[in-house]
């Protein structure tokens, strides 16, 4: 981890993301740095109090068929479940959480990129979200692209919920 310039505060960091860790190596055949680094970024960044927690996920996608997802999620330690049809998998997922959180958010950015290269990446995933002049980004990994998006509109509704007062992300801290 020294290595890798992450630093490491106290167990439960590496604990969780050793975790997380396994369950990825499960699913891939190699595992890069850039991997590991977002293994632990995204430990450092998660909260065990977060209000919005992703439990499961499940959608569906076929040709000539409208996409449709399942999505299950805590808020505030509630368990909820949704369902929404959309326009592609992720939109679906997007729609099922929205259809129980109604932020009324505006979502002007969404973007996808491949954490290491091949078939095989973590998709990382940043979500913008926009309510009542208030912008927040999120983010979100995992080697499931519809899964990473759940992920980091979550982690949006995290910190757009959040008291915690943030600068705009286009906003410059110099006067």
């Amino acid at each position: 981890m020294q290595e890798l310039g992450i630093p490491v505060e106290s167990e439960e960091g590496p604990n969780a993301a050793f975790g997380k860790f396994k369950e990825l190596a499960d699913r891939k055949s190699d595992i890069f740095d850039e991997d590991i680094q977002s293994l632990f970024s995204d430990e450092a960044v998660s909260h065990h109090d977060e209000h919005f927690k992703l439990i499961s996920l499940a959608q569906r996608s076929e040709t000539g068929e409208r996409p449709h997802a399942r999505i299950v999620f805590s808020v505030g330690g509630r368990e909820l479940k949704s369902e929404s049809d959309g326009n592609g998998p992720v939109d679906a997922s997007l729609k099922a959480i929205e259809r129980e959180v109604k932020s009324g958010a505006e979502l002007p950015l969404y973007s996808v990129n491949a954490i290491t290269t091949g078939t095989e990446s973590q998709g990382e995933v940043t979500v913008r979200l926009a309510r009542a002049g208030r912008i927040v980004n999120g983010v979100g990994a995992d080697p499931d692209i519809v899964a990473a998006s759940a992920k980091a509109y979550l982690s949006a509704l995290n910190k757009l919920y959040s008291n915690v007062e943030r600068l705009n992300p286009q906003t410059s801290l110099a006067p």
